[in-house]
């Protein structure tokens, strides 16, 4: 003001009228600047107050509306690679759907908005709606994954304040087939379940927080599973279920040298494009998620473990011709010799007190310490299914410990670790891990460890092959295809005690004997006897049922048959 006020002091100095009037036009021009500045400096202050009120509000924003704009950023950019099968089949893929979501805000009329969106979405819960409507919220989620005909229904609405957002679903051309291994996925696009849990947890779901998960960076994830076999092992096991009345049945099919899973199937199963009943309990992968006591299988188990301890031959005989009585508890045969028997004989004829007897020889710490080697006392570590459970056992392993696991009851472990251990026991004796990501067999035996010896594997597969021609696996002896395995019938525990009438029963097989390649355990559970027929036991079940499924899918992998007339004399020990 200084400076302004000394330009204009410039002027005449002979007129003293001149001098006033001068002074008078000055004062006036230099009030008028003076307005002016403070105009703008008042402009500038309120654009300042505006832009801070801003802010304010931004900061005041509630944090559940915040969150839901994070929501529609993850779960639009949530991309998942497509699972196919060994063969390059899709088992799973994103599909683009469209979802609704409400600016409340921006709704000129709740009511009327209420009332538009009822016409095309009878089932919202409208009072949740309408309040949402009627708030000042900045964003809510109202329906994800609309149909075609939904979305364009409500695009005629023309509703102020309604838009859409593109997002993926998650499709399973085969629904049910594979939905144990596949698992699941939430409405965000994570994996909560099976391989897409797996997928997540191991990379996936990290990408996606970092941006990078888009459909064109992500290569499809190949498993080891068969679709073919996949499904004809589900049919065998849907025909199981109706022709023996059973609540339950399940079936896996390894590869004895690469340890890869071929198929896994467990039902009653679910549709995971529609997973209503996946969290139902009669709904778990028993396969790998199922602990069950696995019964005379467990005779595979206690044979090999006496033979490769050095204490027993294959041609030692054992007395059966009297129950064993222990701790209150008496071990008896079902449908016994009542008579010495060889090892074989022991096998084939399922004799407990055989088994007791072997066990009782090798003793219980060896007995512990084999079947722990075998992986079959511990959780399962390094398979890609979450869903896996831990086996139990005695707390103190006493001699009637001892002699009831040597025949399949005291112990309960997974089918899957069942049949894990069983491949090991015709391969070679090297365990291998099991997988559902494709492998060589070098890259399998790097790290199984050789648990018995090759000699011991060999009268494993002499014993295993014996029973399918001479002893319960009768029923499923493919011809050209030289089968071999172990049933069991175990009963269920109910109320505390052993139930007669509820029985699990399972036949633990493997093909071809000669040179086995495949693994393939049955499980049948609380099976009744067929029309006509009194019995219930694994033989008139489980057995069938895997045989039907070797026929149908030996050829599907590849094993060709072998007709050629081989020695099959049985040891006897008489």
């Amino acid at each position: 003001m200084r400076f302004l006020t000394s330009i204009f002091q410039k002027g005449p100095a002979n007129s003293a009228s001149g001098e006033i009037s001068l002074q008078g036009g000055q004062k006036k021009r230099l009030e008028q600047t003076g307005n002016r500045i403070v105009m703008v400096m008042a402009v500038i202050g309120l654009t300042y107050a505006s832009l801070g009120g801003k802010l304010i509000w931004l900061g005041m924003q509630e944090e559940s509306e915040l969150a839901s704009r994070r929501i529609v950023d993850r779960s639009t950019s949530a991309t998942r690679p497509n699972l196919v099968d060994r063969n390059g089949q899709i088992l799973a893929m994103d599909i683009k759907m469209a979802s609704l979501y409400a600016e409340p805000r921006r709704i000129v009329d709740p009511d009327e908005a209420v009332e538009l969106l009822a016409t095309v979405l009878p089932d919202l819960d409208y009072k949740k709606i309408y309040k949402w409507f009627s708030s000042d919220a900045a964003f809510k989620w109202i329906k994800r994954e609309l149909t075609p005909k939904q979305q364009g229904d409500i695009l005629a609405l023309g509703i102020p304040g309604i838009g859409f957002r593109s997002e993926n679903r998650r499709f399973y051309p085969g629904g049910p087939t594979a939905s144990h291994i596949l698992g699941l996925v939430n409405i965000d696009n994570e994996g909560i379940s099976g391989i897409e849990k797996f997928l997540d947890d191991n990379g996936l779901a990290d990408l996606h927080k970092a941006g990078f998960a888009i459909a064109q960076d992500l290569e499809p994830v190949k498993l080891t599973i068969d679709l073919r076999v996949q499904h004809a092992v589900r049919n065998e096991l849907e025909k199981a279920i109706e022709r023996f009345r059973a609540i339950a049945a399940a079936a896996v099919v390894i590869d004895v040298d690469t340890g890869e899973i071929r198929s896994m199937v467990s039902l009653p199963d679910y549709d995971p494009n529609n997973p209503v009943d996946a969290s139902k309990p009669d709904r778990l992968n028993r396969m790998s998620a199922g602990l069950y006591e696995m019964g005379s299988t467990f005779k595979a188990f206690t044979t090999a473990m006496a033979l490769d301890s050095g204490k027993i031959a294959i041609t030692d005989k054992f007395d059966a011709r009297k129950p064993i009585r222990i701790g209150g508890s008496t071990i008896k045969d079902y449908r016994g010799k009542r008579r010495i028997l060889s090892v074989p004989e022991v096998f084939i004829y399922s004799s407990n007190i055989g088994a007791a007897k072997m066990a009782d020889k090798v003793g219980i710490p060896a007995q512990r310490e084999f079947l722990t080697r075998l992986g079959l006392l511990t959780r399962m570590q390094g398979f890609e299914l979450p869903e896996v459970a831990s086996p139990t056992q005695p707390k103190k392993w006493r001699k009637v410990n001892s002699i009831t696991i040597a025949f399949g009851h005291g112990v309960s472990t997974t089918p899957l670790q069942t049949a894990v251990a069983a491949a090991a026991l015709v391969n070679g004796g090297k365990l291998v891990r099991p997988t559902l990501f494709p492998r060589t067999k070098d890259e399998a035996q790097k790290d199984a460890p050789q648990v018995i010896s090759k000699k011991t594997s060999d009268l494993m597969r002499y014993v295993f092959r014996l029973n399918s021609l001479k002893g319960s696996g009768r029923k499923a002896d493919v011809p050209g295809y030289l089968l071999g395995g172990k049933t069991g019938t175990a009963e269920k525990v109910v109320n505390g005690r052993y139930s007669s009438e509820k029985k699990f029963n399972a036949y633990l097989s493997a093909f071809p004997m000669n040179k086995p390649k495949y693994v393939v355990l049955v499980i049948v559970d609380e099976p009744q006897p067929e029309e006509g027929r009194r019995f219930s036991t694994a033989g008139w079940n489980a057995v069938p049922t895997l045989g039907a499924i070797v026929k149908r899918v030996a050829p599907m992998l590849g094993v060709k048959p072998d007709f050629q007339e081989r020695n099959t004399a049985i040891l006897s020990s008489y």
